[in-house]
C-alpha cells in the first residue's frame, strides 16, 4: 500500500530592517535549527493553499502576510526529514513553497520566531562590498571536488567555474539555487549528508561560516528559491517597492535593492533609469530623522499598474 501524500506550505518572508535583506525564521519546539514558517494544508479545513498559509505563519509569528505569490513546489523524497514533521508519520510531504514581502520587518512578539539576514544562510552571495571571503574558502574544496569526478572533473570544473564566477568568469547573482545545489551535489552543505541518514562531516570552522548555516529539512533550498526568483523578478516587475514603506528616500530604495541582489549599484545611473521609467514621484518633503543631511521623500506610482504595463529596475552594476 502507497504511503499518504500530506501537503505542507512553507514561507520565505522577506523585508529590510536597516538596510539589510531580512528572512523571517522559525525553530520549532526543541529543534537545533532554524527554518521556514511552515504548516499543513487541510482540504477540510482551508479553502486556498494562499489563505491556509497566511492564516499558519500568522499564528506562528503573529505576523501578518501582505505580497504573496507562489514559487515551487517540492517533492524529492525524503525532503521533509529531519524536523518538519506536520503529524504525517510515513507520509510522503509534499510542501508548495510561498515568497511573501513585507514594508517593515515587524517584530513577531514569538519567542520561536525572529529576522534573520539572508547572508547567514548564503554568506558566498553577497557581493555588496566586492567579491566575499567566503567563495575563497569555498574555492579550494569546490575544486578538490571537481577533480575528483570522472575523467578528470572536467564537466565538473566547467559548473564550478561558471557559478561561482572563477578564473574571472562574471558572476550570476540569479544563480542561487543552482550553486546552493552544487553545494549539495559536492557534499560540502551539510544538509547533503543529514538526508543521506549520515553524520554531516566535520568542517573546518573557516570552510563551515563560509557555507553558510544549515536550516530544517529543505528550507534552505526552498529559501534560495526565492532568492533567486526576487532576484530576476526585480528586472522585470517592480517587486522592490513592495519592500519599501509608503514614503521613502532614493538612497534607501537603493541599498533595498542592493541587499536583495546582493551586488553594488551606480547611483547616478541607477537614479536615471528610476527617472525614465517614471515610477517614482516626490513627494515635496525631506526626510530628517536620519540625522544625516535632509534627502527627498518619494512614493511609488502604484497606480500606473493598473494604466500600462510596468517593468523593473534597471541594476546599473558599480564596477571597480
Amino acid at each position: 500500500m502507497a504511503a499518504p501524500v500530506v501537503i505542507g506550505l512553507s514561507a520565505v518572508v522577506m523585508a529590510i530592517r536597516d538596510g539589510e535583506a531580512v528572512v523571517l525564521a522559525v525553530r520549532p519546539r526543541d529543534a537545533e535549527l532554524q527554518g521556514l514558517p511552515f504548516g499543513p494544508f487541510s482540504p477540510e479545513g482551508h479553502r486556498t493553499f494562499e489563505l491556509a498559509l497566511r492564516a499558519f505563519v500568522t499564528e506562528q509569528t503573529r505576523f501578518d502576510l501582505g505580497y504573496v505569490e507562489q514559487l515551487y513546489t517540492f517533492g524529492d523524497k525524503g525532503r521533509d526529514a529531519p524536523l518538519a514533521d506536520m503529524g504525517a508519520g510515513a507520509a510522503r510531504v509534499i510542501s508548495v513553497g510561498y515568497l511573501a514581502l513585507a514594508p517593515a520587518a515587524l517584530d513577531s512578539h514569538s519567542a520561536d520566531s525572529d529576522w534573520q539576514p539572508w547572508s547567514r544562510f548564503f554568506p558566498y552571495e553577497d557581493w555588496r562590498e566586492g567579491r566575499p571571503a567566503a567563495l575563497g574558502v569555498i574555492e579550494p574544496a569546490l575544486r578538490s571536488w571537481a577533480e575528483a569526478g570522472a575523467g578528470g572533473g572536467s564537466q565538473r570544473l566547467a559548473r564550478v567555474r561558471l557559478l561561482f564566477a572563477l578564473d574571472e568568469a562574471p558572476w550570476n547573482e540569479e544563480r542561487v539555487l543552482e550553486r546552493y545545489e552544487l553545494l549539495y551535489e559536492a557534499g560540502l552543505a551539510q544538509e547533503a549528508a543529514r538526508d543521506r541518514g549520515e553524520s554531516p562531516a566535520a568542517l573546518a570552522p573557516a570552510l563551515a561560516a563560509a557555507l553558510g548555516e544549515p536550516m530544517l529539512s529543505d528550507h534552505r533550498r526552498i529559501l534560495a528559491t526565492a532568492l533567486s526568483r526576487l532576484r530576476g523578478k526585480l528586472k522585470y516587475r517592480p517587486v522592490a517597492f513592495e519592500l519599501m514603506p509608503e514614503a521613502f528616500t532614493l538612497s534607501a530604495l537603493q541599498r533595498a535593492v542592493e541587499a536583495i541582489a546582493g551586488v553594488p549599484l551606480h547611483k547616478q545611473n541607477f537614479r536615471r533609469a528610476l527617472e525614465r521609467a517614471d515610477l517614482v514621484e516626490g513627494l515635496g518633503r525631506l526626510e530628517t530623522e536620519t540625522g544625516g543631511r535632509p534627502a527627498e521623500l518619494f512614493r511609488f506610482r502604484r497606480e500606473i499598474l493598473a494604466a500600462r504595463p510596468v517593468s523593473g529596475l534597471s541594476l546599473p552594476l558599480l564596477r571597480e
